[in-house]
């Protein structure tokens, strides 16, 4: 690939340097990247240390000195990438250390020209968006020129539009780079004519962050679905206030596929002017950007700021599932109406679309107009108000809960008040405890006297519940102010105090995680046709009890 970029002492730069709007859309983009691979696993295996790595220096290049790789025809190609990938399966986590503070570190692979047998380069020079989320990372406090100390490796290899690329090529460039597995950026995956929903470059096991996954395509728990960039991301629309707009619903994509197109013209036909359709324009001025204008018979809109003007604004899907348009309708404050079976909505896994968007399936496009009826007029005002907003950065979160904010313990209970007695002063001596919480689950005694009760160090509360029910352990008590709870019955007397303070420690590096100690097994019985649960002490298990178990609030 050949750059159009230089280094400084912090990695790679744009010539020219990028707008600081568009730093703040890539770094906020990284981030919740890796808010999303958080979210789905990747720091449940963190480690406690890694060996350093002398082998690898990492080194600054200036465009000028951008080293030349030629790729035979027999270069080796990643493997296909494995769809049954997840965290815990794929991902090298031992290559991610703790570092100072805490901070989750990424390196970027320096850069190379790549070029075939015959002198040719492989690509062409990177494009200013994968320069701007390049910059952004290195300008960050997550990049690191240590590799030792990275947990994430970026290539400076530009994949974001395939239809630049030269998939075997690239596919044996990313093979060269010495600890292959990064997470590649992909937002316009697919070409003609299939367009395939993930990027045809082999993956490995590499982590893919990827514009328009369809659910046959992505690996839920280990890819990240991103939004595909708009270049009319840096149009400052004004802030409207929520409620009624001009139009109800807005359809503004071009190139429409004619079946939708006729749809569209049908539910315009049935609902008059409350609905409008564009599409390009076709005798503008020359001096008149067609991006930025759309039409309507004669009448000419203003682009993205005709989307302020509805409550409603249509995404469809096009050749490509992921489509720009829907950043431009949420930056407008207009309502998406996603219309695009099997499109996994970015961050999807991180993001609850329900409360931004209504997803319709195809089939009923022509009853969308009805349904969007009949949504109540407070949620819609609701709806508008969610729009792209800066992220906080996960990347400074703990890596592990803090230990001195200890645990909670709540206990339930019915009348077995002398075992109860035992649990809270065996819990008690637990060096995390930090409050111990009785759930009285008897609506037909009262608990005993406050000076009956033991007495302990830390507070201790006693909560009475309308009914009898062994669900009311996991109930969302405000009392519980801690990150960890251990759920724990008032007749386990063989814990000891030592073994609880383990199984929160243990609990703290698997905060998403049910640790406890009633293990049990269950397994398929052949001969009976059945499941089969066994409760007797073995070498197996794959449950735990919520008989004496840490969880997370």
């Amino acid at each position: 690939m050949c750059p159009s970029v230089k280094y400084n002492s912090r990695g790679p730069v744009l010539i020219p340097r990028m707008k600081s709007k568009h730093r703040v859309y890539y770094i906020a983009l990284f981030s919740v990247v890796l808010l999303g691979l958080i979210a789905t696993g990747m720091f449940q295996f963190w480690p406690h240390s890694i060996e350093p790595s002398g082998d690898w220096i990492a080194e600054k290049r200036s465009v000028h000195d951008v080293p030349a790789v030629k790729l035979s025809e027999s270069s080796p190609l990643p493997e296909r990438g494995d769809l049954s990938c997840r965290m815990h399966t794929c991902f090298d986590v031992y290559r991610c250390g703790f570092n100072p503070k805490n901070k989750v570190k990424v390196y970027i692979y320096p850069l190379k020209k790549y070029t075939d047998e015959y002198g040719s380069a492989v690509g062409g020079p990177i494009s200013r968006e994968y320069n701007e989320l390049l910059t952004a990372v290195s300008e960050s406090d997550f990049y690191t020129e240590d590799v030792s100390r990275a947990c994430l490796f970026l290539p400076s290899i530009d994949m974001l539009n395939q239809n630049n690329l030269r998939i075997k090529e690239t596919a044996q460039a990313l093979a060269k780079l010495p600890r292959y597995k990064p997470p590649l950026f992909n937002m316009l995956p697919g070409g003609p004519p299939d367009y395939n929903t993930a990027l045809d470059v082999p993956l490995d096991r590499a982590v893919l962050a990827g514009g328009g996954f369809s659910t046959w395509t992505y690996r839920q728990g280990y890819d990240v679905s991103i939004p595909v960039y708009s270049p009319l991301s840096d149009v400052n629309l004004p802030e409207r206030a929520p409620g009624p707009r001009t139009f109800f619903l807005v359809s503004s994509q071009t190139a429409v596929h004619p079946e939708f197109r006729a749809d569209l013209e049908t539910i315009h036909a049935e609902n008059g002017e409350s609905v409008l359709i564009l599409d390009k324009c076709s005798n503008l001025s020359n001096d008149s950007p067609p991006h930025r204008k759309r039409c309507h018979k004669n009448n000419v809109y203003e682009y993205p700021q005709v989307l302020q003007d509805a409550t409603f604004c249509l995404v469809l899907r096009g050749a490509r599932l992921g489509q720009a348009m829907l950043s431009d309708v949420l930056q407008a404050g207009c309502v998406p109406v996603i219309v695009a079976d099997s499109y996994v909505l970015p961050f999807s896994e991180v993001l609850d679309w329900k409360r931004a968007s209504v997803v319709i399936p195809e089939e009923k496009i022509l009853e969308m107009y009805s349904i969007l009826q009949n949504l109540p007029q407070r949620q819609v005002e609701e709806m508008q108000r969610q729009k792209w907003s800066s992220v906080s950065n996960p990347l400074f979160l703990p890596l592990i809960p803090p230990q001195s904010q200890g645990f909670t313990a709540v206990v339930l209970t019915y009348d077995r008040v002398e075992s109860l007695f035992r649990v809270i002063t065996e819990v008690s001596k637990v060096p995390s405890l930090s409050k111990l919480l009785v759930v009285w689950n008897n609506q037909n005694k009262s608990p005993p006297e406050e000076s009956l009760w033991p007495k302990i160090r830390v507070p201790l509360k006693v909560v009475r519940t309308a009914e009898n029910k062994l669900s009311n352990r996991f109930f969302p008590y405000d009392e519980i102010e801690t990150e960890a709870v251990l759920a724990i019955d008032d007749d386990i007397i063989m814990l000891t105090s030592d073994e609880l303070q383990f199984g929160y420690e243990v609990w703290r590096e698997f905060p998403d995680r049910l640790v406890g100690y009633p293990g049990r097994l269950h397994l398929w019985d052949h001969e009976m046709s059945k499941w089969k649960y066994e409760s007797e002490w073995t070498n197996e298990v794959s449950m735990v009890l919520t008989g004496a178990a840490f969880y997370h609030k």
